[in-house]
């Protein structure tokens, strides 16, 4: 799904990556954790083509076996979730608006963007499946972080993509938003959706994801099977700071240690 070899990238002014190796294999549900600055939103805006790394000889970066993509090409393949995303929609667009804007990729829809009867069918089907249906005519400003972000995932799934980028999904939200969504999450994956997790909140983790890949200061630290690098000395490492992993039900949570 993707290949980074020796990749140099700014965000900005900023350089974040001076040589980053990782693939990513397709099908494999994968958690990126670091703590702030490490990357993580950088590299998802990489593997979404919103930012391009340095062209240098030595260094290459494919998504799905391609260095270049028509975007709108990419992007009904990967859905994309991310908290940029939700800060810049707009407070006035209806809720089933933001769903069908999700075929143009565009924020809002807009008077020359037409809808076949299929992809209306297919927005008023994913408000039903993620239980927002009722919501379809208010404004996203008027919604709860909660309802907003599934009304990004309604958006992010109306292709049927293949896989998933999710950037911190849950952070704002209450107990009950956060396991509703995870479960939601799940769900996809059990039917074949890969999920790319991105992310510094362990409990957003879900056990269906099987490697971790650890970030910090725009490199990769460590990289394998959950099992063997999710333990309280690894986090703590990766934190700077004394941690206590607890796991129950595949799920794990950080406590000072």
């Amino acid at each position: 799904m993707l290949e980074c070899v020796n990749v140099r990238a700014f965000r900005g002014g900023t350089l974040v990556f001076d040589g980053l190796d990782l693939c990513i294999e397709q099908g494999r549900n994968t958690a990126i954790i670091g703590p702030n600055g490490s990357g993580k939103s950088t590299l998802l805006k990489l593997l979404s083509r919103e930012i391009y790394p340095v062209h240098e000889p030595e260094s290459r970066l494919l998504v799905y076996g391609r260095d270049r993509w028509n975007v709108e090409g990419l992007r009904s393949r990967l859905g994309i979730v991310s908290n940029d995303l939700q800060q810049e929609y707009g407070r006035h667009a209806r809720g089933r608006d933001v769903i069908l804007s999700g075929f143009y990729s565009s924020i809002d829809t807009w008077p020359h963007q037409q809808f076949s009867p299929e992809e209306l069918s297919r927005a008023e089907g994913l408000m039903q499946s993620l239980g927002i249906a009722e919501l379809g005519d208010r404004p996203f400003g008027r919604m709860s972080t909660g309802q907003q972000r599934r009304f990004l995932l309604g958006r992010a799934l109306v292709h049927e993509p293949e896989a998933l980028l999710l950037d911190e999904p849950t952070s704002g939200l209450d107990l009950g938003a956060t396991f509703r969504y995870i479960e939601t999450v799940r769900t996809l994956m059990r039917s074949g959706t890969q999920l790319i997790l991105v992310t510094h909140h362990l409990h957003e983790i879900p056990p269906e994801v099987t490697r971790v890949v650890f970030l910090r200061a725009g490199h990769v630290v460590a990289d394998g099977d959950k099992r063997e690098l999710m333990t309280s000395a690894r986090v703590s490492e990766l934190f700077g700071c004394p941690v206590e992993l607890v796991e129950a039900n595949g799920f794990y949570q950080a406590v000072p240690a």
